[in-house]
């Protein structure tokens, strides 16, 4: 596999890959060796290669590989020679810190957007199923004629982590094949490298049963997962360089809870910790709880937690706890967060969501945000009456979210300012609305 770029000056894309364009760097697999170089380096074109020598005698004997039925399926096979997981095993040895996102040297060029063109000479599947799979993410797609193995091109605008991400995900996905046991760590990869794409692409069915092996209690795990952020309509896909509204949502709500001089916080109906995890990268933040009525998500949560620093994971507390029942734990908070929550409420129950936050629990601020449900004009996919989410029991308009807000407000001694978070639209506004209470004097308790 190469990866290259003609950004200037060209060669900084060696200090995102943390290789030296001077030095062949080698690595050892479960499988063989991994080996790293430059074929062009100057500061008007940089490329770098990523090359897999698989040693079949040791792929053959390893209990973690798995091989097809017939009797010299180990030795007779075309894994030398065709991009599998195997090499995606390579990319995330090789490229770890890079698939991370991060960059010691030079941190700023981790988030810059480059000019590549990636080129995998051999892969499984189809040129029409490596379209499907890339074009949505926004790179063009060139493809020689035979099938399979198909020589792949992709060619877009984006930084290197999301490019590695792709890569790591939809390869075995071409392929059609893991050639290691999948078990539950699968899942969590899949989440990981996917959460800011895969639920909005059109193929997450396709890329999740075959990344998953077929194995449908993974599968039914990752996609309730993956359902769990509803902030778009799933067949409504990202660009390369637009970042999810999750993600917007997310920095928007850390911004907040700054600018406020938030320093305990608790992030009500938590999901799997992703809004957690942003918050305990900041030290601002020296108390943080998780807080939802799942113990799915709940677990979820807990392994966000365990990849965090130590140091983080002593300032975060996970609790089991529901919206809508008074709970003494959750009081004396500088704030708390319902992002995305109140929608899952049935409407009669509400009051009670309005009286254990509000009433009870009676932080300094609050945050809310929901879907704005006049936005939803600019989805294509969604027809009249139809929600963001199966799960969704009313989405409302932003006169019908303000009225709400202005009237626990009114009722629990509370002011707000509101705001929406994605791109905004003229008329309709922008996809998220979002209200930051903050407590007056006053009010019924």
């Amino acid at each position: 596999m190469t990866i290259e770029t003609t950004a200037s000056p060209a060669t900084d894309l060696g200090y995102v890959l943390a290789k030296h364009p001077d030095h062949v760097a080698t690595f050892d697999l479960s499988v063989g060796k991994a080996s790293v170089f430059y074929p062009i380096a100057n500061a008007q074109r940089c490329q770098i290669a990523l090359f897999v020598d698989v040693d079949v005698a040791r792929l053959a004997k390893s209990t973690h590989f798995r091989h097809d039925d017939f009797a010299l399926s180990a030795y007779v096979n075309d894994r030398q020679y065709t991009a599998s997981s195997l090499l995606t095993v390579a990319i995330g040895r090789v490229f770890n810190s890079a698939l991370a996102g991060s960059c010691q040297t030079r941190p700023d060029l981790a988030e810059r957007t480059w000019p590549l063109t990636i080129h995998v000479p051999a892969v499984g599947g189809t040129p029409a199923l490596a379209r499907q799979l890339f074009e949505p993410l926004g790179w063009r797609v060139t493809t020689g004629d035979a099938a399979p193995p198909v020589d792949l091109t992709i060619t877009g605008q984006s930084t290197v982590q999301r490019a590695l991400q792709h890569l790591y995900v939809l390869l075995p996905v071409l392929d059609d094949s893991k050639h290691y046991w999948v078990d539950q760590t699968e899942t969590d990869k899949l989440l990981r490298h996917g959460a800011d794409w895969l639920p909005n692409h059109p193929a997450q069915a396709l890329i999740t049963g075959r990344y998953l092996a077929h194995q449908r209690p993974y599968i039914a795990d990752a996609t309730a997962r993956l359902l769990a952020d509803d902030s778009a309509p799933t067949n409504s896909c990202q660009t390369l360089t637009t970042p999810s509204l999750a993600t917007t949502r997310y920095e928007t709500i850390v911004a907040q809870l700054k600018a406020l001089g938030a320093s305990t916080v608790v992030d009500m109906g938590c999901g799997e910790g992703h809004l957690i995890t942003a918050l305990l990268a900041d030290p601002q933040f020296t108390r943080v709880i998780g807080a939802d009525v799942s113990p799915t998500a709940l677990s979820h949560a807990e392994a966000a937690l365990a990849r965090l620093p130590e140091r983080q994971q002593q300032r975060a507390t996970l609790l089991q706890s529901s919206v809508v029942y008074r709970d003494a734990r959750l009081a004396g908070f500088d704030a708390i967060v319902l992002a995305e929550v109140i929608e899952h409420v049935d409407a009669d129950r509400l009051p009670a969501l309005a009286q254990s936050i509000f009433g009870a629990a009676k932080p300094q601020h609050v945050i809310i945000t929901t879907p704005n449900v006049e936005y939803n004009a600019t989805f294509a996919t969604l027809t009249a009456n139809n929600t963001r989410h199966i799960d969704h029991r009313f989405e409302w308009t932003r006169a019908q979210f303000a009225q709400w807000v202005d009237a626990v407000c009114a009722q629990f001694g509370y002011t707000a300012k509101f705001d929406g978070i994605g791109p905004v639209d003229p008329q309709l506004g922008a996809p998220t609305q979002m209200a930051v209470f903050s407590r007056s004097t006053g009010g019924a308790e």
